[in-house]
């Protein structure tokens, strides 16, 4: 065998197996769905269960936030709206003790107000009811399997990145614009860090959505543009001219390169 062959095979073979188990890592997760609408939260869990997670499920806003903070999740389903706690005073006092334990929210149509607020707390996604239990499926294996591998932005230097007045600490996992420090949230930490460690190149919204949530197939960009927006809000001096995420039309969105900064 040449040595391109040996080492193609190598890389297919290492590729192939982290797959297979991470797939195993993915079956074993633990999963809380916080969800007063019985009928929701146990068809989730049968669901659920079918693909080989352990399932627990509660109706009670407190009765959750409790059984998070004592009990051992790798993934938390959470309904904004539910009786003692809503969803939204949970992801905000759940965020502030752990920002790495993935959490996919679940709104309805006319939560469009409570859903970005959701985001912008620290929920990693959400979706919509009602939902396919496919694309919910779809959604959890992705949020799973991004916390169980390193992330193209997580792979590089952990040196700090500064771009004018704009500041990036990995180590710190802290924003700072001039001398004030940006509250954002760890997807959209992540986001900015991807764009910072590759100024110039343009990402389609897919490839951010690969990138950053995990998923590997169409139809979430709306993910993509709402992350996009909100951080737009908290670096630019003027989000509808913004001097460091650039749109590029008809494609996707690069971070600004230091010589257009300083021309």
């Amino acid at each position: 065998m040449h040595a391109s062959g040996s080492n193609n095979y190598r890389h297919f073979r290492s590729t192939y197996f982290f797959d297979i188990l991470i797939q195993c890592m993915d079956t074993t997760a633990n999963i809380l769905i916080i969800e007063d609408d019985t009928e929701i939260a146990r068809l989730v869990q049968i669901n659920l269960k079918d693909e080989g997670y352990s399932v627990e499920f509660v109706q009670n806003g407190h009765k959750g936030y409790r059984m998070i903070t004592s009990g051992d999740y790798d993934l938390i389903i959470l309904d904004l709206m539910l009786p003692g706690m809503s969803g939204i005073d949970i992801c905000k006092k759940f965020r502030a003790d752990d920002t790495s334990t993935p959490l996919l929210m679940l709104t309805a149509k006319s939560e469009e107000f409570d859903k970005v607020l959701g985001l912008e707390l620290g929920a990693d996604d959400y979706i919509t009811k009602p939902f396919s239990i496919r694309e919910l499926l779809a959604r959890v294996k992705a949020l799973l399997r991004r916390a169980q591998q390193p992330s193209m932005s997580a792979s590089t230097s952990r040196d700090p990145l500064s771009f004018g007045n704009l500041l990036i600490e990995p180590v710190k996992h802290q924003v700072r614009l001039g001398d004030r420090i940006l509250e954002v949230t760890a997807k959209e930490f992540e986001l900015l860090l991807l764009f910072a460690r590759h100024p110039g190149r343009t990402f389609s919204r897919q490839e951010l959505l690969d990138n950053v949530w995990g998923y590997q197939f169409d139809g979430y960009e709306h993910t993509v543009n709402t992350h996009i927006n909100r951080l737009r809000s908290k670096i630019e001096e003027d989000p509808s001219d913004p001097t460091y995420i650039k749109t590029v039309w008809g494609v996707g969105y690069r971070f600004t390169e230091l010589d257009e900064l300083n021309p």
